[in-house]
C-alpha cells in the first residue's frame, strides 16, 4: 500500500471544488440510506479515501479470483459429467441394438413349438444343438437386460449431477458478475474522487507514486540465501516482473494482481499454488514471526487474508500492491497492511 501522508493544505480554488463535491455528496445520501457516499475531503482528504477505496477494490479482487477459480472448477465438473453421460448414451444405445437383435434371433428360431419342431426335424442332433444355442441366447437376453438398467441408472444419476453442477455453476457466474462490478464501482469512485483534485494536487500524488516505484529499484535486501531451491526460482521469476502494472483478476506475463503475481511466479518454478490469497496463506509452513521468513516466503497481509507477496529480505516483500501501482519492492513496516503470517513453500 501506498503511504497514507497527510496531502498539503489545499488553495481556495481547490477548496471550492471539493466543498461542492461533498454538497453533492451529503445530497446523494438523502435519497438512499444504502448510498456510498463521498467523503467529506476536509476531514479526511482525497488521498486517503482513494488509498481506502483501492484497498477495498484489492480485497474485493480475491474474492473475485475466488469465485472465478469455483466457476473454472464447476465448469470443468460440469464438461466431464456431460461427456460421461454421453458416452454412457452411446453404450446404452449399443446394448439396446444388442437386445433387439438377440430378440429377433429368438422369435425366429422359436416361432414354431419346439416338440413339433422336433418331430418335423430331418435331423433331430442337429435341432437339439440348436436348442442349445437358443437357451444360451435366453441367458445373454437376461444378461443384457440387466446391464441396459444398470446404465439407465447411473446415466439418470449422472445427469442429476450434471443438473445440480449446472445451477452451482450459474450460482458462481452471478457471485463472479457480481464481484466485478464491486471491483469497478470502487475503482470508478476513486476516479472520481481524483477528479476533484487541481492538475497540481494529481501531478503531486503521481509524483509520489513514482518515487515509490523508483525507490523500490534501490532497495537493501541484505542476505538473499532462500528458503529452498523452488522459493528461489520462484522469487527470481517474480522479480523479473518488477515494473510491470496491478491489474485486478490478472495473472501474467504482463500484469498482475497480489496472487496473481505469487501463483504465477511459483508456476515459472514448476509449483502449482492456490490461486487467492486466502488458499495461499495455508498452503505450506507457516512462519509466524517475520525474524524467521527468508527470500521466496509467502508474506500473508491483513486479517482478511486478502493481500500476498513475496518475502525479499531486510524486511522488504515484493509485491503488486493496489490499483495504479506496479509489482515492486515495499518495506513491510511502511505498506500499511497488517503482517499476519509467512508461508514457506517446499
Amino acid at each position: 500500500m501506498a503511504s497514507h501522508r497527510r496531502p498539503k493544505q489545499p488553495g481556495h480554488a481547490y477548496t471550492t471544488v471539493l466543498t461542492t463535491a461533498a454538497a453533492a455528496a451529503v445530497a446523494l445520501t438523502t435519497q438512499t440510506a444504502h448510498a456510498d457516499p463521498l467523503p467529506d475531503p476536509n476531514k479526511k482528504g482525497v488521498k486517503a479515501e482513494v488509498d481506502r477505496l483501492y484497498e477495498q477494490a484489492t480485497q474485493a479482487t480475491e474474492k473475485y479470483n475466488a469465485a472465478k477459480e469455483k466457476q473454472d472448477r464447476l465448469q470443468k465438473q460440469v464438461g466431464d459429467l456431460q461427456d460421461s453421460v454421453a458416452l454412457g448414451q452411446d453404450e446404452l444405445n449399443d446394448l439396446r441394438d444388442s437386445l433387439g437383435t438377440l430378440a429377433t434371433a429368438q422369435y425366429r428360431s422359436g416361432g414354431v413349438d419346439p416338440s413339433v419342431q422336433l418331430f418335423l426335424s430331418s435331423d433331430p442332433d442337429d435341432y437339439l444343438a440348436k436348442a442349445a444355442v437358443l437357451d444360451q441366447i435366453g441367458g445373454r437376453q437376461l444378461n443384457t437386460l440387466r446391464k441396459i438398467r444398470s446404465k439407465q441408472r447411473t446415466l439418470e444419476q449422472k445427469r442429476e449431477e450434471a443438473s445440480e453442477k449446472l445451477g452451482d455453476l450459474e450460482d458462481a457466474r452471478k457471485e463472479l458478475k457480481d464481484k466485478k462490478k464491486e471491483i469497478q464501482a470502487k475503482l470508478a469512485k476513486a476516479q472520481k474522487l481524483l477528479n476533484t483534485l487541481t492538475a497540481k494536487e494529481r501531478a503531486r500524488i503521481a509524483a509520489e507514486e513514482e518515487r515509490a516505484n523508483r525507490a523500490s529499484q534501490r532497495v537493501d535486501l541484505g542476505s538473499q540465501a532462500s528458503a529452498s531451491q523452488r522459493a528461489a526460482a520462484a522469487f527470481s521469476a517474480a522479480k523479473s516482473r518488477v515494473g510491470m502494472p496491478y491489474v485486478w483478476g490478472a495473472t501474467g506475463p504482463n500484469s498482475f494482481d497480489c496472487s496473481g503475481l505469487t501463483s504465477w511466479a511459483f508456476a515459472q518454478a514448476g509449483v502449482s499454488i492456490p490461486r487467492t490469497s486466502q488458499a495461499q496463506a495455508g498452503a505450506g509452513t507457516r512462519i509466524n514471526s517475520m525474524g524467521d521468513l527468508r527470500p521466496g516466503d509467502l508474506v500473508i497481509m491483513r486479517t482478511d487474508l486478502s493481500h500476498v507477496g513475496f518475502y525479499a529480505g531486510n524486511g522488504q516483500i515484493l509485491h503488486a500492491p493496489k490499483p495504479g501501482a506496479v509489482v515492486r519492492y515495499e518495506a513491510i513496516s511502511t505498506s500499511g497492511m497488517p503482517f499476519m503470517w509467512g508461508v514457506r513453500i517446499g
